[in-house]
């Protein structure tokens, strides 16, 4: 299997993603933008050696399923492979854990710190894991809050509001994180 990237920028009904692929499975998805280049650039920012490509039948079933995602269908994103080389072992225990998150549900770093059985010191590298995110949507970090219910950070165009839009659109109120707090479920 190659380590080549393979990219394809896409309409949704929220503006323009990105998605990059290895042999391994899905290994970046920039989360949308009004501007097809701006996409694009933030997408090769991230994977400078990444090539436009014509996306395998897997690949293209993802792009339909963020494509539906965005236009308000629920979908299910767990089974999708990924390609997370090079990440912190640390991190990807983090990932696991956020991938588990269904629509509709939120989390806190807390709850994600309560769920690997650390300390809540490790709370705010959770959040680092977050932001460094390859792959949001995908991963769901747009479903972990910080404590209280507060909306956090968020690292995608549009930074907050994208955060909020992603939520309304799966029903998933910031309230909603009181009664998930140290519960994925």
């Amino acid at each position: 299997m190659s380590n080549h990237h393979g990219y394809i920028v896409f309409p949704t009904a929220l503006g323009h993603c990105g998605l990059a692929w290895a042999g391994h499975g899905i290994a970046r998805l920039q989360l949308p933008s009004p501007d097809a280049g701006e996409t694009e650039k933030l997408l090769l920012k991230r994977l400078p050696s990444a090539s436009l490509a014509v996306p395998e039948t897997r690949t293209r079933e993802v792009v339909a399923m963020i494509t539906r995602y965005f236009g308000g269908e629920e979908i299910d994103f767990t089974t999708v492979e990924l390609d997370l080389a090079g990440q912190d072992r640390f991190f990807l225990d983090v990932y696991a854990v956020a991938r588990q998150i269904g629509w509709g549900n939120t989390t806190t770093y807390g709850g994600i710190v309560k769920t690997l059985g650390l300390g809540m010191e490790k709370a705010r590298d959770v959040g680092q894991a977050m932001a460094k995110n390859p792959v949001p949507l995908i991963i769901p970090c747009h479903r972990v809050l910080a404590a209280g219910g507060r909306l956090g950070g968020f690292s995608a165009p549009g930074g907050t509001t994208t955060k909020l839009r992603m939520l309304d659109l799966e029903n998933a109120g910031r309230s909603r994180a009181d009664e998930a707090q140290g519960s994925l479920f």
